[in-house]
């Protein structure tokens, strides 16, 4: 018997962010494996995902609305028919764990969390509480709650991104999951390169970073807010739903710097003060350990994925309040111990070395070729 057969099952192709990386890591490991995916947007994602077999609906409903019709997304993903592969590797924050496959077939799920808009968690979006939703959502949540339970135990294997996602998976599925944290690029070369006029023009005065979607849950908001009492620059990378409001907060000392390459972010990181990320119960949090590859220090809500990651005084520092006068003061707080050099920039870089995608790649192959051995001595 050759090489098995692999498929890759992700839930939405719509933008390149943290779920993107890990399956592009994936994709080096098993470059002749197609995609299945709801959704497919290749003018957002990356060449190493478009160059790939993309499998994907033509419904033009799910492309222009994928939000408003996600209760039809386990329709979707249970019609793939993917009997000609061997290993089926899903990468799921909502709805790819739910392929259906024969026993003969491997499934590993590699979950970013169980779905945040059905366990309460917050969201991209404050629609789904508008009095004229609400009563549909509930009933609409509580019978995907349902199949999301069900989903969640197809899979022969769960890998969790987090300890955080591992005890969600727990409590939601009642299964065990193997924790391999995901990629992020420690090695980096992309600080040496220089960033266009446009992009230099930013650095000429000290700033702190955000580097996000423009989505309700990440609470941008509230740091624009915060830094209405604040002299020190805010720079903020990222496109989303939310953009326009927040700029409609924002002041003279914030900035929009839209949708930026891998180098200008680089740039970016390589010379802010810190990067700030105020998402209450982050999954794992790919950006503040990005951060810390170019060996500066986070401000992170202190809860989910951000305490596994940062270490109170070493590589950050923690915050609790959301109020944006007490998150005025945190910052202020932190822009001191900066300026007082607190934080040591090769010691930061040292600590993010364990979520190198050398060490994501190596951990994936080791747990699918070993699972994959023992499926085929039980099928035998």
């Amino acid at each position: 018997m050759g090489q098995p057969k692999i498929a890759f099952v992700h839930d939405y192709l719509l933008h390149y962010g943290g779920a993107e990386k890990v399956l592009e890591a994936m994709l080096e490991l098993y470059p002749n494996s197609p995609i299945y995916t709801s959704i497919y947007n290749p003018e957002r994602l990356s060449e190493t995902i478009n160059s790939k077999k993309i499998i994907c609906p033509k419904n033009r409903l799910y492309q222009k609305f994928p939000k408003y019709l996600s209760f039809m997304m386990p329709l979707v993903f249970e019609n793939f028919d993917l009997r000609e592969y061997d290993i089926i590797i899903s990468d799921s924050s909502a709805w790819s764990k739910g392929v259906l496959t024969k026993p003969e077939q491997l499934h590993i799920s590699y979950i970013h969390t169980p779905p945040r808009f059905l366990y309460k968690y917050s969201v991209e979006s404050t629609k789904r509480s508008a009095w004229y939703f609400k009563p549909f959502v509930s009933v609409l949540d509580s019978l995907l709650r349902v199949w999301d339970h069900a989903a969640g135990q197809r899979p022969n294997y769960l890998i969790a991104n987090s300890e955080e996602v591992r005890s969600r998976i727990k409590k939601f599925y009642g299964r065990d999951a193997q924790v391999i944290y995901p990629p992020v690029e420690i090695d980096l070369n992309s600080h040496n390169k220089v960033a266009d006029e446009k992009l230099k023009a930013t650095l000429d005065k000290p700033y702190f970073l955000i580097v996000s979607r423009l989505v309700a849950y990440k609470n941008i908001d509230r740091v624009i807010e915060a830094f209405k009492n604040l002299e020190t620059n805010l720079l903020i990378i990222g496109t989303g739903n939310e953009e326009e409001k927040l700029k409609s907060l924002a002041g003279p000392n914030v900035k929009f710097l839209g949708k930026l390459d891998e180098v200008g972010k680089s740039v970016l990181m390589e010379n802010c003060l810190g990067v700030i990320n105020a998402v209450q119960d982050e999954d794992f949090g790919i950006v503040p350990v990005e951060a810390m590859a170019h060996g500066k220090p986070v401000m992170a809500h202190k809860s989910g994925g951000h305490l596994e990651t940062v270490v109170e005084g070493v590589n950050g520092v923690f915050f609790n309040s959301l109020d944006p006068v007490v998150l005025a003061d945190s910052i202020k707080k932190f822009e001191k111990e900066i300026r007082d050099n607190r934080f040591d920039s090769l010691e930061i870089k040292n600590l993010a070395k364990k979520f190198s995608k050398k060490r994501f790649q190596s951990e994936m192959k080791n747990f699918v070729e070993t699972k994959w051995n023992e499926h085929k001595s039980k099928n035998a």
